[in-house]
């Protein structure tokens, strides 16, 4: 594997390079480096995902747009402080690109999709009642897929209570195909 403290040499791009074509290079490594694949591990994953959080960065930057990094250990949680995580948040009975797809689905319903890296990250910005940046990462778990939750606050606000955010997430992909009621 290239040199972690090159996240260029580790997603095997030069500076200067697209965002189409960063994007391209993450889902070749990522077919390597992913722990479903042989050879792969999760933390080997976990690097990739950070290298290209970095260069991303660095890609969009000059376009003036924000980039919510990525933490390299989950942050504890902390009632009112300004990160929240879950690692195992809630668990859709679907293959992750399946999930990905109600995920959007449901974020548009929520706030503002933010980043979409399918079918494994989603970056929302969550609208009334929770005003806040919120990461979903689907992780396959045998024939399903399970969600882990990152809540940030907005402008040093504190972090809505994740149980909550989580719970709107979970109801509204329950409605997903449902007739509207009479």
């Amino acid at each position: 594997m290239p040199d972690d403290a090159d996240p260029y040499a580790l997603l095997g791009v030069e500076r200067g390079v697209s965002e189409e074509e960063l994007r391209a290079a993450r889902r070749r490594r990522a077919q390597e480096l992913h722990p479903d694949h042989a050879g792969g591990t999760t933390d080997a994953m976990r690097r990739l995902n950070l290298a290209f959080e970095a260069v991303l960065t660095d890609v969009l930057a000059p376009a003036g747009a924000t980039v919510v990094p990525h933490d390299v250990a989950p942050p504890v949680p902390r009632p009112g402080g300004r990160i929240a995580h879950d690692v195992a948040s809630f668990t859709i009975e679907a293959l992750p690109a399946e999930a990905f797809e109600a995920l959007l689905i449901v974020a548009t319903w929520l706030g503002e999709v933010l980043v979409d890296e399918p079918p494994y990250q989603l970056d929302v910005a969550l609208e009334e009642p929770f005003d806040c940046w919120c990461r979903l990462d689907v992780v396959p778990d045998a024939g399903a897929s399970t969600v882990a939750v990152t809540l940030a606050s907005l402008d040093g606000r504190a972090v809505p209570d994740l149980d909550a955010v989580r719970d709107a997430w979970v109801a509204n992909l329950n409605t997903l195909g449902r007739p509207d009621p009479p």
